[in-house]
């Protein structure tokens, strides 16, 4: 199976993915906030752990170089059972490789997926994947709001170790996008397509909080065993610019229809497009969208769903009034901005082309004032949900329309 191939292709084999963290470029100082990731790595290990939602008998990774200008040298990798932190169980440690050799370069622009290793894994376990970057490498492909702790070694090659004391941590996915197992006959995937509060903002780091890992357990607790979680949740993503990640017209292609067996995708976006732009906002200079031009983004989203045999499902966008209120970039809330809320949330109630409809902004509402977020389910910054609300929001879904009956 190619990484890039058509949606629902399979080859001899049966794949799924299992994980993924969509992988963006860097962005410098056109934004106010900080990337927080090391610009260059050498001769050093990344050892990062991620939560699987299905399982099956083996394993393949993808480490991308997709938004690199220079290739990438891939020394030696390595896929584990996590111990928690930066440990593994030695005993489950398998080398990657790649096209039968150990060690790979990855031409710019490109994904790199590993040969298949015999690894049985359970649905909810907790991998950890190391690669040694043996040269100077830019880190250029990178999932920023990762939400789990990263471990970057010290000098030598750390893949086959127990353990080591990291040099450097972070919280962001670096050059890793992808975790696929086998898939049983049945198997089908649901791609969660969106933003930060689908990236997991604002929740407890290492504990897997975000409402999609909420989602992937009540699959496996309420009778489908066989429907793996992909979540592309980008934090800072917009249906119509760049920015923090590339758009999501554009990304579609790589970030839903590139995964094999997707039954369905579930859309939870534009929350930034309409707050980013204007006057003491993040892109003061980028022009204002309108509701119409947000929703012209989401009817091509559901036309090239539709077209590949997808099911589409909308959510609405939860409430924000006050949004970063006392911060520089108080205007991402305005009343002008929460008319436009409201216009495309009444559309995405009320279209007919839509799958299925998860309605958050009624979940996430303030009882006594419906236009804010709960207190109880605020992070702080009355825009994200915190623990609490990430769990609301996950108790809240119907799995019939997410899963329909046969």
């Amino acid at each position: 199976m190619a990484a890039g191939g058509a949606a629902r292709a399979e080859g001899p084999e049966s794949w799924i993915t299992t994980w993924a963290a969509t992988p963006a470029p860097r962005w410098a100082e056109e934004l106010p906030a900080p990337f927080n990731v090391p610009e260059v790595l050498g001769d050093q290990t990344v050892r990062q752990v991620a939560r699987v939602s299905v399982g099956g008998d083996q394993v393949r990774v993808v480490i991308s170089n997709e938004f690199g200008t220079r290739p990438v040298t891939i020394g030696s990798a390595s896929v584990a059972l996590s111990k928690g932190g930066s440990a593994i169980d030695p005993t489950s440690a398998k080398p990657l490789t790649f096209g039968g050799s150990s060690s790979a370069v990855i031409p710019p622009g490109a994904p790199l997926l590993s040969d298949p290793v015999d690894m049985p894994i359970k649905a909810l376990s907790s991998l950890a994947v190391s690669f040694y970057l043996p040269k100077r490498t830019g880190i250029t492909s990178v999932h920023w709001d990762g939400a789990q702790t990263g471990y970057v070694s010290g000098a030598g090659d750390k893949t086959k170790d127990g353990d080591f004391t990291a040099e450097s941590t972070n919280k962001s996915r670096l050059l890793l996008s992808r975790i696929l197992t086998t898939a049983k006959p049945t198997s089908n995937a649901i791609v969660f397509f969106g933003d930060s509060i689908t990236d997991g903002a604002c929740s407890t780091a290492d504990s897997n909080n975000r409402w999609p890992d909420h989602i992937a357990e009540r699959l496996q607790a309420e009778g489908h065993p066989d429907v793996a979680v992909v979540n592309e949740a980008y934090s800072g993503n917009r249906v119509l610019s760049n920015g923090m990640g590339t758009n999501a017209l554009s990304r579609f292609d790589m970030s839903v229809l590139s995964h094999p067996k997707v039954s369905t995708v579930v859309m939870m976006m534009g929350i930034n497009d309409i707050g980013w732009p204007g006057k003491d906002a993040i892109t003061p200079s980028d022009a204002e969208p309108t509701a119409d031009d947000v929703i012209a983004g989401y009817k091509q989203i559901i036309d090239r769903a539709h077209a590949h045999g997808i099911r589409f499902v909308a959510v609405t966008l939860s409430p924000f009034v006050d949004t970063f209120k006392g911060l520089p970039t108080s205007g991402y809330y305005t009343p002008d901005k929460e008319k436009i809320r409201q216009d495309v949330n009444a559309w995405i109630r009320a279209n007919k082309t839509a799958d299925g409809l998860i309605d958050f902004d009624k979940v996430l509402q303030d009882p006594k004032d419906a236009s804010r977020i709960n207190p109880a389910y605020d992070c702080g910054d009355h825009l994200h949900p915190n623990d609490a609300g990430y769990q609301a929001m996950a108790k809240s879904v119907d799995l019939g329309v997410l899963v329909p009956k046969q």
